[in-house]
C-alpha cells in the first residue's frame, strides 16, 4: 500500500523542472500514456501540446520516468524501514523531501540489511549503553565505566578492546548519517579535484602517449570537461592511469568535529572525533568518491550520448545526391579495390575488381581501362571513394584519370564507417545473395552518396563513426538515444511507401519490425500501393498504427495528391476545402501562392480547426513532396587531390565536417587524415558548445594553422588569419 506522504505530484514537478506550463505537460503526458508516438504528437497534436517540439516532448517523457522511478523507490524504502518498526515522523518527512535517488539511499543506508560488521559485533557484546554514555559527554569516569564491560568471553579482554568496540559503533553510525554524507558530498563536489596519474610501471602500455595529458592531471570537479572524464576512465580501463577524487580532508574533519562535539573537550569528545575521522577514511570518503566518479561519468556519458545523437541526426539528414549514376570505389591493396556501379535510383548494375596499387597483382593499366570502360558504358558522372585503407592513393589514381581521360568525371570521399558491418549483415546477404562481402561494401558506399538516410538506416548506428568514446558508454542509454534520433529523422523526412526498405519503415511512427515486414510482403504480393488507405489491409496493422504512421508515408504516384504530402488523412477534408476556396485542384506552387492571401486565424475559426494544424496544412499544400534534406549542404565534389605535404599554414580550404566532439570538430579536406578545428578556433567569440557553430555534414571554409606530417595531424581554424 502506497504512503500518501510520499506521493509526488509528477506533472507539477516535471513542469517546474522543465520550465513548461503545467497544462502543456499534463496534456502531453496524457497523449503519450494513450500510446501515441512522439513524432505523431509533435506533428499532429500541436493544439493539444501547445506546439511543443520533439525535444520538449521527449524531455517530458524522460523526466516523468525518472520521477516515477524515484517515487517507487521511496515507497519501497518506506516499506522496508516500516517492517523493521523503525519508521518515525521525522524519517518519513525526510524521505518525502528527498529529491534524488542518492538522497533516498542515504536515508535508507542505516536500515539496509548488511553483513555482520565490527560495529554489529560490538552491539551484540552489549556495548550500546557505554556508547550512549559517551554521547552525554561525561567529564570524568569514562574509563571506570568502560572497565565494567570487560569480558574475555565476549572477546573484550581489556578496556582498550571495549573502547575499540565503542569506536566501531560510532564510526558506523557516523558513516551512515545522511546529513553528514550529504554535506561531505556537496563539499567535495564544490571543492574537490579529479586527479589522475600514470600508473607505476604502465608507461609501456601507452607507447603512443595517447594519455600523456593525464599523467599528472588535476582539475576542480566543477570545471573538469566531459572529454577529460571519459579519457581518464578509458586510461584506467586500459591499465595506464589511476584516477581519484581528492578533497581537503582537514576541512572535512573540522566540520565533522563541529557537528559532533561542537566546543566540547575531554575523553568522550576525543572518542567521537577519532570515530568521525575513521568514518570519513573508511566509509564516507570512499563512498563519496565512488558516487562522484559515477556522477561525473554519467554526466560525461550523457553529454557524449547527446553528441553522438546530434552527429547521427545530421549524418542522416545529409542532402541526397539525386539523378547521378555513381561508381562505388572500396579501396584495397592486397585483395584489390572493389567497384560497383549503381544507377540513379541506387539499383546495382555492374561490379569489378581492380589492382591500381602496388601489390601481388599490381595492374595500374588494367585498373585504369576498367574505370574508363565502366564510366563510358553506364554514364557514370561521380565516383564515391571510401575513406579507409588506400583511400588517398585511390583518390590520386582517380584524379589522374580525370586529368588524362575523363575531364567531366568527379569524385567524392565518402565516410565508409560501418560499410563492412553492413556488407556482412543479414540485410546485405538478403539484398545481394550472389555478391561477395567487399562488393556489397562498394554498393553501400555509392548509395550513401545518393540517399544517406536510406543506406545508413541499415547499419547499426554505433558503427557509423560519429561518436566520442562510444565504446565506453552505457549501451542501454546509448541505444535509446540513437533509436530516438532515428525515429525523429526518418519521420521528419517521411518515406516513400512503395520503395522504402523494411529497415526504413521500422522507424516510422507506429510501425514495428513485424508491421514493416508485412508492408513489404503486401507490396510484393499485391503490387504498389495506390493510396494510404490501403495500409489498413496490411496484416497486423491496426487503426492505432495507421493513425500514427499514415502522415509520414508518401505516395508520389497516388490517385489522391494529398497522399504525397505530410498532411494527415484526418485533415484531408480541411485540405480539400482550402484547395477549393483557393480555386485550384491539386497541391503545388499555385496552391501555395493562392493560400498565402488567406487570413489564417479567420480561416481556422471558420473551419473549426486549430491554427497550428491549418498553418501546417497550408504549408504542405504549397510544397507537396518537399524533402527537408534538400536544405542541407551537398557533398564536396572534387577532381584533383591534396596530400598532407601540400598543406601549408595560412592555406584556405573547403571541407566537410565529419565529426563534432565537445572540444571541436574534425573536417575532411580530401587528404588522408581529417583536420581538427579546436573549439577555441571556431569563431572570434568564445564558443561553449561546438554544435552552436557546426554540424556533421556542414561544408566549411577553414584555414590551415599547423601540419604535423610525422604524426599525421592537421590543425585548422574557421577564423581567417587576419581576423585572429
Amino acid at each position: 500500500m502506497e504512503n500518501d506522504a510520499l506521493t509526488i505530484d509528477i506533472a507539477s514537478a516535471v513542469a517546474k523542472e522543465l520550465a513548461l506550463p503545467l497544462t502543456k505537460v499534463t496534456a502531453t503526458s496524457e497523449l503519450l500514456a494513450d500510446g501515441n508516438t512522439v513524432p505523431f504528437v509533435a506533428r499532429y497534436r500541436k493544439e493539444v501540446t501547445g506546439n511543443l517540439d520533439e525535444v520538449q516532448i521527449r524531455d517530458i517523457q524522460a523526466v516523468t520516468k525518472r520521477l516515477e522511478d524515484l517515487q517507487a523507490r521511496k515507497q519501497t524504502v518506506q516499506k522496508a524501514i516500516a517492517e523493521q518498526k523503525a519508521m518515525t515522523p521525522n524519517l518519513l518527512k525526510a524521505l518525502a523531501a528527498a529529491e534524488t535517488m542518492q538522497a533516498v539511499e542515504d536515508i535508507y543506508l542505516p536500515y539496509k540489511q548488511k553483513r555482520r560488521t565490527k560495529a554489529t559485533i560490538a552491539k551484540e557484546a552489549g556495548l550500546m549503553p557505554l556508547a550512549q554514555l559517551v554521547q552525554k559527554f561525561p567529564t570524568t569516569g569514562l574509563q571506570a565505566e568502560a572497565a565494567k564491560f570487560v569480558n574475555p568471553e565476549k572477546d573484550l579482554p581489556d578496556i582498550a578492546a571495549v573502547m575499540a568496540g565503542v569506536h566501531e559503533i560510532f564510526a558506523e553510525v557516523i558513516g551512515e548519517n545522511a546529513g553528514l554524507r550529504d554535506w561531505t558530498r556537496k563539499y567535495t563536489r564544490d571543492n574537490g579535484h579529479l586527479v589522475s596519474k600514470l600508473k607505476r610501471g604502465a608507461s609501456d602500455k601507452d607507447t603512443q602517449e595517447v594519455f600523456k595529458l593525464y599523467y599528472e592531471f588535476s582539475m576542480p570537479i566543477s570545471k573538469v570537461a566531459n572529454h577529460q572524464i571519459l579519457a581518464i576512465n578509458r586510461g584506467e580501463n586500459e591499465g595506464v592511469l589511476s584516477g581519484s577524487i581528492e578533497a581537503d580532508a582537514e576541512a572535512i574533519a573540522r566540520y565533522l568535529k563541529f557537528r559532533l562535539v561542537g566546543s566540547k573537550t575531554g575523553e568522550a569528545a576525543d572518542v567521537l572525533v577519532a570515530a568521525a575521522n575513521d568514518a570519513y577514511k573508511r566509509f564516507i570518503g570512499p563512498a563519496i568518491e565512488r558516487e562522484l566518479r559515477k556522477e561525473l561519468f554519467e554526466r560525461a556519458a550523457g553529454d557524449a550520448i547527446k553528441v553522438f545523437g546530434t552527429n547521427l541526426y545530421h549524418l542522416l539528414m545529409a542532402a541526397p545526391l539525386r539523378g547521378r549514376v555513381v561508381l562505388g570505389f572500396d579501396p584495397g591493396i592486397r585483395t584489390g579495390s572493389k567497384l560497383a556501379v549503381v544507377d540513379e535510383n541506387g539499383k546495382f548494375l555492374e561490379k569489378a575488381v581492380i589492382y591500381p596499387h602496388r601489390a601481388a597483382k599490381y595492374d595500374p593499366k588494367g585498373a585504369k581501362d576498367t574505370i574508363i570502360k565502366l564510366v563510358k558504358q553506364y554514364g557514370v558522372s561521380l565516383v564515391a571513394i571510401g575513406n579507409g585503407t588506400a583511400s588517398r592513393e585511390s583518390q590520386t589514381f582517380i584524379a589522374d584519370i580525370i586529368k588524362s581521360d575523363l575531364p567531366d568525371l568527379q569524385y567524392v570521399v565518402v565516410n565508409e564507417s560501418g560499410a563492412s558491418v553492413y556488407s556482412a549483415s543479414d540485410v546485405a546477404r538478403e539484398e545481394f545473395p550472389d555478391l561477395q562481402v567487399e562488393q556489397r561494401s562498394a554498393i553501400s558506399i555509392a548509395r550513401r552518396l545518393q540517399d544517406p538516410m536510406a543506406e545508413l538506416i541499415k547499419i547499426d548506428p554505433q558503427a557509423v563513426g560519429v561518436g566520442q568514446y562510444q565504446h565506453d558508454l552505457p549501451t542501454k542509454e546509448l541505444d535509446a538515444e540513437l533509436d530516438a534520433v532515428l525515429e525523429t529523422a526518418v519521420n521528419q523526412v517521411g518515406v516513400n511507401l512503395n520503395t522504402a526498405s523494411p529497415q526504413l519503415l521500422t522507424h516510422i511512427a507506429g510501425l514495428t519490425k513485424t508491421t514493416a515486414a508485412n508492408i513489404v510482403t503486401y507490396r510484393d504480393e499485391n503490387g504498389q500501393f495506390t493510396s494510404r488507405a490501403q495500409l489498413k489491409k496490411v496484416p497486423k496493422l491496426g487503426p492505432k498504427a495507421f493513425e500514427q504512421a499514415a502522415g509520414f508515408l508518401r505516395l508520389p504516384d497516388a490517385k489522391n495528391a494529398l497522399d504525397n504530402t505530410d498532411i494527415h488523412p484526418e485533415s484531408y477534408k480541411i485540405a480539400e476545402v482550402l484547395l477549393k476556396e483557393a480555386g485550384v485542384t491539386t497541391p503545388g506552387a499555385e496552391a501555395g501562392q493562392a493560400l498565402r492571401r488567406f487570413n489564417n486565424q479567420a480561416t481556422a475559426d471558420r473551419l473549426g480547426v486549430g491554427l497550428p494544424t491549418l498553418q501546417d496544412v497550408i504549408t504542405s499544400l504549397g510544397n507537396p513532396g518537399r524533402d527537408l534534406r534538400d536544405d542541407a549542404p551537398g557533398a564536396v565534389l572534387r577532381s584533383d587531390v591534396l596530400s598532407l605535404k601540400d598543406l601549408k599554414p595560412g592555406m584556405q580550404l573547403q571541407g566537410t565536417v565529419r565529426n563534432v566532439v565537445d572540444f571541436g570538430a574534425f573536417v575532411d579536406l580530401g587528404v588522408h587524415e581529417d583536420g581538427l578545428v579546436h573549439i577555441s578556433r571556431m569563431a572570434k567569440r568564445m564558443v561553449k558548445n561546438p554544435h552552436e557553430i557546426v554540424a556533421v555534414g556542414d561544408i566549411v571554409t577553414v584555414w590551415v594553422v599547423d601540419v604535423d606530417v610525422k604524426r599525421e595531424r592537421i590543425g585548422l581554424s574557421m577564423v581567417a588569419p587576419k581576423e585572429n
